[in-house]
């Protein structure tokens, strides 16, 4: 029986250059959220739980054009692409 990490994509970064990249741990966290696993998919991806509203938005906002959406997802887009520099930063300093 497989599992769906057999079905995960691999880092190519990580298999040419040897270190993990802006992204590594995504597909992991959102696996560890379906199993239930909370903590450990934010110690796996911090970004994850600004990611999830965050794109949810974005598809919400195809259908409702709100313009207090729009300045939402912007802090949101923000908020995670500074969460992942700077855990991506922590994670290579380590």
């Amino acid at each position: 029986m497989s599992s769906l990490e057999d079905y995960m994509l691999p880092c190519l970064n990580k298999k040419l250059f040897g270190f993990d990249c802006l992204g590594c741990g995504l597909q992991r966290s959102v696996l560890l959220i379906y199993q239930g696993d909370f903590v450990a998919a934010f110690y796996m991806y911090p970004a994850i739980y600004t990611l999830i509203p965050l794109f949810l938005l974005i598809i919400l906002n195809l259908f409702l054009k709100v313009k207090k959406l729009n300045k939402i997802i912007n802090l949101l887009a923000i908020l995670s692409i500074a969460i992942i520099i700077i855990s991506f930063t922590i994670k290579i300093l380590k």
